[in-house]
């Protein structure tokens, strides 16, 4: 894990050690002040020679504006490194995902991927920041600390070795115990910021039902549970606290009275006993950082693991060695073909599945709920890759091909379209960067969305907002086929991406697609026959399975799910013509 982090310092190493080295003249400086100010209260204040206190005070004075100095810079280049690991780790972070399989995300929950790029990365940075500075100050402050208080009193400079120990001792057993706590804290900010982002999505649907005070009562349900485990984890935490002022005060103490009989004894001088109670306040401090950075370390340990577990997330679709870089056509063949989602099921989503499609054909898909169809389309592009047998398009199987290539040659439109903020011009360059207007003028007239975007003011300037909720659903699904139809593909796919659309516009849709792209394969997921019926054929899915193959006419004449559907919206048109 601090392998994988540590490679992502990378142009801030310079900044991460430079950090340290001023830190070390800063601790430097520090440590000479008390023993300056006891030659003034021992030769300076005790002989009343007032020159050789003035002569002292400018040369404490020089060394605490070289302290103050050296930790301004210190501070300056922790910032900046701290602040750049940061940066790193969310490109980082946001790449990676970037190159993931449709498996590897599924993996991963969309709050969580959040989280860890927010909280995750934030509680790192800051541990980072104190662990170039505080960490490294504190002990180098303690060791140099505790080194004068032996030269200065070997026997008071127990006092402080006692209260190290103990204190080590406490720490540990805080740290063995909040760590596994704070893990179980970030794993909940994942299902908080899981039911905020679905909240937030489905907004419309909420107030839709008139279910605000559900997600109200969901969401404290999820606060109160992060509280709970917050309060655990820092009930641990905060014992820090009292235990540090215990040992400090004790030392104190301890101190107060065994320097008071060293200096009755005239075994000390005041200006010494000055200096060791300066020097047990560095010390006592510095256990206080050595403390703080713990917590911070134990909070952000559980956050390295989570950001650790992405970024060594190895992607489940990689290319071969020597890539197909060229897809000749759009045939597309199944061989025996079985899949899963999930490698360990025992139940295959498709199970031996057989099939072959022509270049330039067009074909109908249709089954019920969960009978692959999604599933299937998937395979074509590579999103998934299967289980067993082969899938290949243009002849080639689809595990040969560069990624990019294989899926530049195949336009899918997913089931849920999807819009990004931006222009209409903006989003239909998505399918093609290099798009001139009449390129795109042209995809829109053969998506039937050319009609609805001029009744807009701006046009194909129009902007659409996140998530497109400024267009109905049919034009969104309009949209969506005009941006697949720029990429000029070989292999166009619709997972009932017209379903919103009447069945008019729907007709158009399929002639326009029959005219203008004759040599692309088209592959149409539908609900509605009449989507379909004038597809070359159409298979009929069931439970991962195909049960039939054939055209329109075949099909009603000899399969019974087919006839079923037919009839069942057959009679439901018949209603609503009445």
């Amino acid at each position: 894990m601090i392998r994988t982090l540590a490679g992502y310092v990378r142009e801030f190493k310079k900044d991460s050690i430079l950090t340290p080295v001023f830190i070390c003249f800063e601790v430097l400086f520090e440590v000479i002040i008390p023993l300056l100010l006891a030659a003034i209260i021992d030769n300076g204040l005790g002989k009343g020679d007032m020159g050789y206190v003035v002569k002292m005070g400018i040369l404490m004075l020089v060394v605490s504006m070289l302290s103050l100095a050296s930790g301004a810079l210190s501070a300056r280049y922790g910032a900046r490194a701290s602040a750049g690991f940061a940066k790193n780790l969310r490109q980082g972070i946001f790449h990676k995902i970037q190159e993931f399989s449709f498996s590897n995300i599924d993996k991963f929950s969309t709050a969580g991927l959040v989280t860890r790029l927010t909280t995750d990365v934030t509680n790192i940075q800051n541990a980072y920041m104190m662990i170039l500075r505080m960490f490294v100050r504190a002990p180098i402050m303690m060791v140099c600390s505790l080194g004068m208080t032996i030269y200065l009193s070997p026997k008071l400079s127990m006092i402080f070795l006692v209260a190290l120990v103990f204190l080590a001792v406490i720490l540990y057993f805080i740290m063995t115990r909040a760590f596994p706590a704070f893990q179980r804290v970030f794993k909940n900010y994942d299902n908080l910021n899981s039911s905020v982002q679905e909240n937030l999505t489905a907004i419309r649907a909420v107030k839709a039902y008139v279910r605000e005070d559900y997600e109200i009562d969901k969401f404290h349900k999820a606060t109160g549970s992060l509280k709970k485990q917050f309060i655990d984890a820092e009930k641990l935490v905060v014992l820090n606290m009292p235990v540090m002022q215990f040992a400090m005060y004790s030392c104190i103490l301890l101190l107060s009275w065994l320097g008071a009989k060293s200096i009755v004894a005239g075994s000390m001088t005041t200006g010494q006993l000055m200096s060791l109670f300066n020097y047990s306040a560095q010390i006592l401090m510095s256990l206080m950082m050595v403390a703080m950075v713990f917590v911070m370390v134990s909070m952000a340990k559980s956050s390295a693991d989570r950001v650790s577990e992405v970024l060594s997330e190895e992607c489940d679709l990689v290319n071969p060695e020597n890539p197909v870089m060229k897809v000749k056509d759009g045939s597309i063949v199944f061989e025996d073909v079985d899949f899963m989602y999930n490698k360990e099921k025992e139940t295959a989503t498709l199970s031996g599945f057989n099939l072959e499609i022509q270049s330039g054909e067009t074909v109908g898909i249709l089954g019920g709920t969960g009978s692959g169809k999604t599933s299937f389309v998937q395979l074509i592009p590579r999103l998934y890759d299967v289980k067993k047998g082969s899938v290949k398009v243009g002849g080639v199987d689809v595990r040969e091909y560069d990624i990019e290539v294989l899926r530049d040659a195949v336009a899918m439109v997913l089931q849920k379209n999807v819009l990004f903020s931006g222009t209409i011009k903006e989003n239909l360059k998505w399918g093609n960067e290099q798009a001139t207007d009449e390129e795109m003028k042209k995809a829109c007239e053969q998506a039937q969305a050319d009609e609805f975007i001029k009744t807009f003011p701006m046009g194909y300037d129009t902007r659409i907002e996140q998530g497109g909720t400024n267009v109905s659903g049919g034009q969104k699904q309009r949209l969506c086929i005009a941006r697949a139809l720029l990429k000029k593909p070989k292999i166009l796919i619709l997972d009932d991406s017209t379903s919103a659309v009447d069945t008019k516009t729907d007709a158009l849709i399929q002639e326009a697609f029959k005219k203008e792209i004759p040599d692309t394969t088209k592959l149409i997921i539908a609900q509605r026959i009449s989507s379909i019926e004038q597809a070359d054929k159409i298979i009929i899915l069931d439970d991962g399975k195909i049960n039939a193959i054939g055209t329109h006419e075949e099909l009603l004449a000899s399969n019974y799910i087919y006839q079923e559907v037919y009839e069942s919206q057959k009679k439901g048109g018949d209603e609503d013509g009445r």
